[in-house]
C-alpha cells in the first residue's frame, strides 16, 4: 500500500472537544493522539481516517449509536466499508463493517489495536 497523506496540522484540543459532544461518547485515545499529530489522514489507496471536525457528522449520518452502540466510526475505505473502535476503549481492535450493516456481530476484526493498524495504512 502506498504512504499515507497527512494533514497539514494538528486537530486542536477545541476541535477534540466538539468531536466528543458530536458523538456523545468517550472517544478512544489512539486517535485522539492521532488528532494530536495530525487532524485526520487519507492513504493514496483511499482508506480515510477521519479528521475531528466530521467524526461526528459521520456518526450521526450512519446512525452509529442505533446500529452499533459504544462503537464509534472513526473513518472509511472511499468504498463503502467503514472502520471502527469502541468507544473509550484504549486498546480496541479496529473493525469493519459495510456502512449498510453497523451490526457489531458482523464485525470483521482488522488490526487488534488502532497503533497496528496504522501502520499497515504507512507500510
Amino acid at each position: 500500500m502506498a504512504d499515507s497523506v497527512a494533514g497539514p496540522t494538528a486537530a486542536t484540543p477545541a476541535d477534540v472537544a466538539r468531536a466528543r459532544a458530536g458523538i456523545g461518547l468517550g472517544l478512544p485515545a489512539p486517535l485522539v493522539a492521532l488528532w494530536g499529530v495530525t487532524d485526520g489522514l487519507m492513504t493514496d489507496a483511499g482508506v480515510t481516517v477521519y479528521p475531528a471536525g466530521c467524526i461526528g457528522e459521520r456518526n450521526s449520518t450512519y446512525e452509529v449509536a442505533e446500529y452499533a452502540p459504544g462503537f464509534v466510526l472513526i473513518g472509511d475505505d472511499s468504498g463503502g466499508r467503514g472502520f471502527l473502535l469502541r468507544a473509550g476503549d484504549p486498546c480496541s481492535a479496529v473493525y469493519s463493517s459495510g456502512l449498510g450493516d453497523l451490526a457489531p456481530e458482523d464485525f470483521e476484526v482488522e488490526s487488534a489495536d488502532f497503533a497496528s493498524w496504522i501502520a499497515t495504512l504507512r507500510a
